[in-house]
C-alpha cells in the first residue's frame, strides 16, 4: 500500500505528490532499530506534509542511559545520521523530522508516543 504526502493544490493543479512505499519503509525503520538498540527503544514515524512540503516525522524513545546530560546530543546525532543514511529521505522527496524523548518520559507522560 501507498501513502501520499505533500498533496498541494494551486489553481487548480497538484505542485508535488510524493508516493511511499509504506511495507518497504516499514521494514527499513525497524532494521534500524534494530541496528540502534540498546541506546534506542523504540522508533515510530508519520509521513505527512509540513507546511506543503512532504515530510517524515520521527518520534524516537531513547534509553535512560542513552538520554542522560552527557549523552542526548552525540546520541541523538548519531540516530540522525543513521536514519538519514539508510533511509534517505531526502532521496525520496521527504524531509525528515525527528523528535527525542528518554524512556522515563515516555512512560511518565499519558499521551506516549506508542
Amino acid at each position: 500500500m501507498a501513502r501520499y504526502a505533500g498533496i498541494m493544490k494551486s489553481a487548480g493543479k497538484l505542485l508535488r505528490v510524493v508516493e511511499v512505499d509504506e511495507a518497504k519503509l516499514a521494514k527499513r525503520v525497524a532494521a534500524i532499530e534494530k541496528k540502534l538498540r540498546p541506546d534506542v527503544v523504540r522508533i515510530r514515524y508519520d509521513v505527512g506534509e509540513w507546511m506543503g512540503d512532504p515530510c517524515i516525522n520521527f518520534r524516537i524513545v531513547l534509553s535512560e542511559e542513552a538520554s542522560g546530560d552527557k549523552t542526548l546530543g552525540p546520541t541523538a546525532r548519531r540516530v540522525r545520521e543513521v536514519i538519514v543514511e539508510r533511509l534517505d529521505p531526502f532521496e525520496s522527496g521527504l524531509y525528515p523530522y525527528f523528535n527525542f524523548r528518554g524512556e522515563d518520559e515516555e512512560l511518565s507522560r499519558a499521551e506516549g508516543w506508542a
